[in-house]
This record gives C-alpha cells, sequence and structure tokens, in this order.
C-alpha cells in the first residue's frame, strides 16, 4: 500500500545518527469525542562538544512582532508568523488576527513544532488557504509534524533550499496507526481530502499521505525542499 523508492528513504534516514532520544507526548479530542495520543520521539544529535539540536522542541530566535495572537506573531501589515505549535484555539486566534490586521498576506514559517490539535490544525489550514495566504520557510526553516499541513496550505509556498520538513504517522489513544484502519476509512480519508483541498493531484495526495506514514510515530522522515516538491507546487525558493 505503501510504496516508496528506498533510495529515499535510506538517503533520509541516513541524513545523522542519533545521538540521544527524547520522548514527547500530546494529547487531543476531537469534534467526534475521539480522544488522540501522539508520542513522538526526537532525536538528539552532538554537532560540536556543549551543544545539541533537539529537533522537538522550537529554538527559533525571538520573532520582531508588533502583535500576538496565540501561535501568531503579527511581523508588519502583509506578514505574519507562527512561532509556536497550535492548538484548539488557533482557528479564533487565526481569525482575530486577521480581523486586526486583514492585509496579511503571508505566513512564515521559521521554526514550527507541530500541533496538539489536528482536527483544529487541519480547520487552520483551510482558513489560510481561504484567505488566500501565502506560506514561506526562510533558510534554515523547520516544519514538523502537523506544520507541515499549515505550510501546504499556502495559496503560493515557497521554502528555501535548505528547509526542512518532517513527518510521521499519527498514533490514537489505543495505540492504532493509520495502517490499522482500512484506506477508505474517514480517519485516512479526512487527510487525502485536505490534500486534495490544498491543490495536490489525486495521486499526489494519496502518495504523500503514504510517504508521511512510511515511519510510525515514535520516529521521524525527514524531508528538505525538492523532496516535498515532488508531491505540491512550489514557488521559487524564498530568498532567490
Amino acid at each position: 500500500m505503501r510504496r516508496i523508492l528506498p533510495a529515499l528513504l535510506l538517503l533520509l534516514a541516513c541524513v545523522a545518527p542519533a545521538a540521544a532520544q527524547q520522548v514527547t507526548t500530546r494529547s487531543w479530542t476531537d469534534e467526534r469525542g475521539v480522544r488522540w495520543t501522539e508520542t513522538t520521539t526526537v532525536e538528539v544529535v552532538e554537532e560540536e562538544p556543549g551543544s545539541e539540536r533537539v529537533v522537538g522542541l522550537s529554538d527559533a530566535p525571538e520573532v520582531r512582532s508588533v502583535a500576538r495572537f496565540g501561535p501568531f506573531a503579527v511581523i508588519d501589515g502583509s506578514h505574519a508568523a507562527l512561532v509556536a505549535e497550535t492548538d484548539s484555539l488557533s482557528p479564533a486566534d487565526f481569525a482575530a488576527m486577521l480581523r486586526a490586521w486583514p492585509g496579511i498576506r503571508t505566513l512564515e514559517l521559521v521554526d514550527c513544532p507541530g500541533t496538539v490539535d489536528d482536527t483544529a490544525n487541519l480547520r487552520l489550514g483551510r482558513m489560510i488557504r481561504a484567505a488566500g495566504i501565502a506560506t514561506d520557510v526562510p533558510a534554515g526553516g523547520s516544519v514538523r509534524s502537523g506544520a507541515v499541513e499549515l505550510f501546504l496550505a499556502g495559496t503560493h509556498r515557497s521554502a528555501a533550499p535548505d528547509a526542512e520538513f518532517a513527518v510521521h504517522a499519527w498514533l490514537d489513544e489505543e495505540g492504532r496507526q493509520p495502517q490499522d484502519f482500512g484506506p477508505d476509512a474517514p480517519v485516512n480519508r479526512a487527510y487525502i481530502t485536505y490534500y486534495r483541498d490544498m491543490g495536490m493531484d489525486p495521486a499526489n495526495a494519496s502518495a504523500f499521505y503514504a510517504l508521511t506514514n512510511s515511519v510510525p510515530n515514535r520516529q521521524v522522515l525527514w524531508l528538505h525542499t525538492p523532496d516535498l516538491a515532488r508531491y505540491a507546487m512550489l514557488d521559487s525558493p524564498s530568498g532567490l
């Protein structure tokens, strides 16, 4: 069901050796009352004595902003940045931001760890698309887990050549992952439908969902801008 180029998987799996692991868990209840739990194992890579890189936490520099709305920072009249994980309140935060700053046209994603509420996150993505907002990952940007769906929501999407994206399978409270459900089960179709709504053709929507599920929830698959461009149309790389 999930066929991916072995060479791509080998390349991504060998990007860097793990020196240690950090495990984080997040839980949420969707609109149907179903309780979900996602556990992420973060690889910590020793780059030099005394330093480490933890992909599960945001270490982006402070964004200079003129206003804050939940995880969103308003940079100026036409630009905002996502600076933290999203949650159940994020769609309302986004709506409030646009009411106060209706001229915002670009959402920057610098160091985005993901979401603690997948249902709200997909709703937020559709709001970004409906508002006609572009998404951009600048040089050195890192977009992980549920934040990838928000990047894909941009009406125009751009990412620097060195931008990185982390994906993995979801996990419910009973320990089930996508492959434990039929391919046409509502929980699986919801993501494919979302990717279709974000502009992917049927083949790419299914292939990208398969890619995100090619590693279990407790692992992370790293992608880079050219990898993502195989599935979703991107504009010229950020900063070029």
